[in-house]
């Protein structure tokens, strides 16, 4: 099988991850994407206020509930600790030993893989797939990568800040996430300090 892994904060999940994500399953031709909820992830803590894991990891799970072949997946949860990408793939690659694996990340997310935690191994354990991100060029190399595959997908710019603050401001969420977590969001009382 053809393994997508795409780890993120997920605080919280929206259309614009679930896009990147059947894009690059299309693009790549991946049974599956393991949607990778961080833990602690080391680049955002103490930066500012993270939504507990298990609630971004609930908030997942109801987003991806309904479409074939996408999983939310707990493994950097259960670790416990600092989340880093190369664990994560050690452990699929240790659970799927005759699959392949494909790191799936946004154009934003792979100008900065140099700066990761064993990044320039991580391709020793997969591929990579790229994906666009508004406002973000497309790399012209990533350490440890001699190749990998960009994906274009259409231009949404939804971010989770905003959202969190859409929540805040009780602006509507329509369209912006999936009905099940929007759900989520007002039936747990997320995002509302």
């Amino acid at each position: 099988m053809n393994i997508g892994i795409f780890g993120g904060t997920f605080d919280p999940i929206h259309i614009g991850h679930l896009v990147a994500a059947v894009n690059a399953k299309y693009s790549g031709s991946l049974d599956e994407i393991h949607f990778v909820v961080a833990n602690v992830p080391w680049q955002k803590e103490g930066v500012r206020h993270l939504t507990p894991a298990h609630t971004r990891l609930g908030l997942v799970r109801q987003a991806v509930s309904n479409i074939d072949g996408f999983i939310a997946s707990d493994v950097e949860i259960r670790r416990g600790g600092s989340s880093y990408t190369y664990d994560t793939l050690q452990f699929f690659h240790e659970m799927y030993p005759d699959d392949d694996l494909f790191l799936v990340v946004g154009a934003d997310v792979a100008l900065e893989m140099h700066t990761w935690e064993r990044g320039d191994e991580l391709s020793k354990l997969g591929s990579l797939i790229v994906v666009t991100r508004p406002g973000f060029e497309m790399p012209k190399g990533i350490l440890g990568w001699d190749t990998w595959q960009s994906v274009e997908i259409p231009s949404l710019d939804i971010s989770s800040t905003d959202l969190r603050q859409r929540v805040k401001d009780g602006r509507p969420l329509s369209f912006l996430m999936p009905e099940f977590a929007i759900e989520f969001i007002r039936d747990n009382e997320l995002f509302m300090e």
